[in-house]
């Protein structure tokens, strides 16, 4: 589904991402891992459209993506899940979830979605007219991959889902995360929640200083020393 090859980001003149090489096949979880640092932000951005500083091939589904600007990546059905949430905080839950339905395509089942949306996270109906500022940070995450899904995307980015949130909440939005997974969404899962990531993966990548060190089935990449090294300090 995601083909990614040879793709460097930069800031400025520093180099972010180096020859990264990555797939994300049609109805796959593949975690990516690795430690503070290590550019798992942005290779989210990059993929997403966000960082234009790119070199490289993204093609989604036979369709080059590498030069697209992020509101024609989210066309071709791709949304991203970023890093903090970063919900309209005076915006109540509801209109948070609309803004979310702004393709043209989503916008003939906004209805359908927001249904779908409230069964996976029930506490969201309960508070659509709340402001999302007052939300709790597990909610806020929930409000957030809500919204994504508003836009119908095929494939969605998820970067650090489980930061800063208690280990109760980090089980219900990765069983969240299977049951979305389940209903046909393909995920490109960043985490440093490393065992919690791998183990709902399909299959994972390494990333350590913007570059893919190991790539493989999910529970050995878990069970890899190097892995465990890097990331769990074994």
């Amino acid at each position: 589904m995601l083909d990614v090859k040879g793709l460097n980001a930069f800031y400025g003149e520093a180099r972010a991402l180096r020859d990264v090489d990555l797939r994300v096949d049609d109805g796959e979880i593949v975690g990516v891992v690795g430690p503070n640092g290590a550019g798992k932000t942005t290779l989210v951005n990059t993929l997403a459209g966000l960082l234009t500083d790119r070199e490289g091939e993204i093609v989604l589904d036979g369709v080059d993506l590498t030069h697209l600007a992020s509101h024609k990546v989210c066309d071709h059905g791709v949304a991203i899940v970023p890093e903090g949430r970063r919900v309209f905080a005076g915006m109540s839950v509801r209109d948070n979830l609309s803004i979310g339905a702004y393709r043209r395509s989503a916008r003939a089942s906004q209805s359908e979605r927001l249904a779908m949306v409230y069964e996976l996270f029930p506490v969201l109906r309960s508070r659509e007219r709340q402001r999302a500022g007052t939300l709790s940070g597990g909610e806020q995450q929930m409000l957030a991959i809500g919204r994504a899904l508003m836009s119908e995307p095929r494939l969605l980015l998820l970067d650090e889902p489980s930061l800063g949130l208690a280990p109760v909440m980090t089980d219900t939005l990765f069983d969240a995360l299977q049951e979305i997974n389940g209903a046909g969404v393909s995920m490109l899962l960043v985490e440093q929640n490393v065992t919690r990531a791998l183990a709902i993966s399909q299959r994972g990548y390494l990333l350590s200083e913007g570059s893919v060190l190991r790539s493989g089935a999910a529970q050995a990449m878990l069970d890899n020393p190097e892995v465990q090294r890097v990331c769990l300090g074994i």
